[in-house]
C-alpha cells in the first residue's frame, strides 16, 4: 500500500483531494495513482476516496513555484466515474479557490494582514489565476460567514481571479476566428476564457437554457457528441485521438427568463443577463463549474457572440449575472484600455474538511522523492 497523506476540500460547489507534490512517488504513474485512489472503475467509486459525481471526483498536486510572480503551481486532474483513468485537459475554478486556501493553512504561502493574495499558475493550462483571502493579523481562518449558490454551508471568503483569460488552451479567444459556427445540427459560440467551451444556442435545439436538471440530463448524449464536434472544430483534438469529456466545456445558454432552482426558489428574469445550463462529464453540472462561467461571461462581452447576442439588454458591462440550475451566479469583469478582458472575479467560499492518510493499493517501484 502506498500511504499518501491527503487534505479534503471544498471549493464553491465542489470537492477536491490536495496533494503536496513532493510526497508523490515517481513509480507508478500518477493516473494510476490518482485512479486507485478514487477507486475510478467504479461507477460507485465505493473502494475509494471519490465522490461518484463530477463534482466531487477532483484532485489538485501542488507544489511552491520557483518562478517569479506565481506563488503556487497545480496541476488539475478530473479522475474518472465508472472509467480507470484521469482527465488532465482542463482547470477547475472551485478547485483553484481551494488551492489558494490549502496553500496558505498548509504554509506554501506565507499569510499577510489585513488579506494575503494567492497567485496560482495551472499547470495543465498554463492559466494564472488569484485567490484573496481575508487573514486579520496574519492568521488562516478555518471558518468564515461566505456562501455560494449550490451550496448553504457557510465557509472562508475566497475572490477569485483569472488574469488575461483569452486563449489559454489554443491561444485565441474565438479558434475558429467566428463569434458564431454552424457545428453538425445547432449555432454555437467556441470560445477560449478560462477553458475551451461549446456555448450552443438553446433554441437551435429546441431548448430555452431554462430547464430542470432532470429535463437537461435528457439531452446530455447528444451535447456529448457535438462536443467532440468542438474539440475537431476547435484544434483540440484529432480525428484519431481518444475521445474525451472533460473538454471543451459544452452547454447552452437563452435569454433570460423565471424558472425555479433545483431547491425551489423562484428566480425572476429580470435578476438575471443570461441564462445557462453546462454538462460536467457525463451529467448536468448542478451550477455552473467556474472555468465555464468565465467563458460564457467573456462571450457577453464579444461583439457578435451568441451568448452577447441572447444578454444584449444587460445593465452593465463590468458585472455578468448567469441565470444556472442553482441559482444567479454573478461574475465580475474588469476590461483593461483596449475593453479585452483583462481579469474575470468570482466570489466563492472554501472549507478544510478533513487531513488524512490515504492507503492506496498500488505496486510501488521507487522511494518517494
Amino acid at each position: 500500500m502506498l500511504r499518501l497523506p491527503g487534505t479534503l476540500m471544498r471549493g464553491g460547489t465542489s470537492k477536491c483531494w490536495m496533494f503536496d507534490e513532493q510526497t508523490i512517488p515517481a513509480e507508478p504513474s500518477l493516473d494510476r495513482i490518482l485512479a486507485s485512489a478514487f477507486g475510478s472503475a467504479d461507477p460507485r467509486q465505493i473502494d475509494g476516496v471519490g465522490g461518484a459525481t463530477s463534482t466531487t471526483s477532483k484532485a489538485a498536486i501542488v507544489r511552491r513555484s520557483e518562478d517569479p510572480g506565481i506563488d503556487v503551481d497545480y496541476l488539475f486532474a478530473q479522475v474518472g466515474i465508472g472509467v480507470d483513468g484521469v482527465e488532465w485537459g482542463s482547470n477547475c475554478g472551485n478547485c483553484a479557490t481551494a488551492v489558494g486556501l490549502y496553500a496558505l493553512q498548509t504554509g506554501l504561502v506565507a499569510p499577510t494582514a489585513p488579506a494575503s493574495v494567492v497567485t496560482m499558475r495551472n499547470r495543465n493550462t498554463g492559466a494564472v489565476l488569484t485567490t484573496t483571502v481575508p487573514t486579520p493579523d496574519g492568521i488562516v481562518p478555518e471558518l468564515g460567514e461566505q456562501s455560494v449558490p449550490g451550496s448553504a454551508a457557510l465557509g472562508v471568503p475566497v475572490a477569485l481571479g483569472f488574469l488575461r483569460p483569452a486563449g489559454t488552451s489554443t491561444g485565441r479567444l474565438l479558434p475558429t476566428g467566428n463569434p458564431v459556427d454552424r457545428v453538425d445540427s445547432v449555432d454555437a459560440t467556441l470560445i477560449d476564457a478560462g477553458a475551451p467551451a461549446m456555448l450552443i444556442d438553446a433554441a437551435s435545439m429546441g431548448l430555452s437554457g431554462l430547464e430542470s436538471i432532470a429535463d437537461f440530463a435528457k439531452r446530455v448524449p447528444e451535447l456529448s457528441t457535438l462536443r467532440r464536434a468542438a474539440a475537431l472544430r476547435m484544434g483540440l483534438d484529432a480525428p484519431g485521438d481518444p475521445v474525451r469529456h472533460a473538454v471543451p466545456k459544452v452547454g447552452v445558454v437563452g435569454p433570460p427568463g423565471d424558472y425555479r432552482t433545483s431547491t425551489g426558489v423562484e428566480i425572476s428574469g429580470a435578476d438575471y443577463d443570461l441564462a445557462v445550463r453546462m454538462v460536467s462529464m457525463h451529467a448536468p453540472h448542478p451550477s455552473i463549474g467556474l472555468t465555464s462561467a468565465v467563458a460564457v461571461a467573456t462571450g457577453v462581452l464579444t461583439s457578435g457572440a451568441l451568448p452577447a447576442t441572447l444578454a444584449e439588454s444587460r445593465p452593465s458591462q463590468t458585472s455578468i449575472r448567469l441565470g444556472t440550475p442553482v441559482g444567479v451566479v454573478q461574475v465580475d469583469i474588469e476590461l483593461d484600455d483596449a475593453k479585452a478582458v483583462h481579469a474575470v472575479t468570482l466570489h466563492r467560499a472554501a472549507r478544510r474538511i478533513a487531513t488524512a492518510e490515504l492507503l492506496v493499493p498500488v505496486l510501488l517501484r521507487e522511494r518517494v522523492r
